[in-house]
């Protein structure tokens, strides 16, 4: 693994991922030539509120906040910090139940998510959006997990009319 990282669990640990399940999902994400640390926090609803309120000004608890590190890398003997991820849990339970996705799968797309911002991917345009998101596609695909932006709510829909 090329990257290494560091899980603080700040909330309830039933409903979190195995640590070396998000280094799997961190590690997919980078490339290979990339060594660094990542920190990685699972919060509860509280805690990514106020994080996501000091950070981006908005008053809720959101699913998943990258902070990458501005550091200048050439002082660094080893290796250097990339950035930190949080993850609200309560909200990718939340999410992953309205979105009739594996929790499992939710978990995997928002680590990749926020991994892929600390490289400098953002949604702030259609265009940057496109990149990321093709991205993401292709690395969930790699791991096995289906594409996190088709919806299986229109699908579970028809499933239970058609059972009516």
């Amino acid at each position: 693994m090329s990257v290494r990282l560091a899980v603080q669990i700040a909330c309830d640990r039933g409903i979190v991922p195995s640590a070396a399940l998000f280094s799997k999902w961190l590690n997919s994400a980078f490339d290979s030539q990339i060594r660094g640390e990542v920190a990685l926090r699972i919060v509860d609803t509280a805690e990514g509120a106020e994080l996501n309120r000091t950070y981006r000004g908005k008053d809720a608890a959101t699913n998943v906040l990258a902070f990458p590190c501005e550091d200048d890398f050439s002082v660094y003997e080893s290796e250097p910090p990339l950035g930190d991820i949080v993850i609200c849990a309560d909200v990718v339970a939340r999410e992953a139940q309205a979105q009739r996705k594996l929790p499992e799968a939710h978990w995997a797309h928002l680590t990749v998510h926020g991994a892929l911002h600390l490289q400098g991917y953002d949604h702030e345009s259609d265009a940057d959006a496109e990149r990321m998101e093709t991205r993401e596609r292709e690395i969930m695909r790699q791991l096995g997990y289906p594409d996190p932006y088709e919806s299986l709510a229109p699908a579970a829909a028809a499933l239970q009319d058609r059972q009516q």
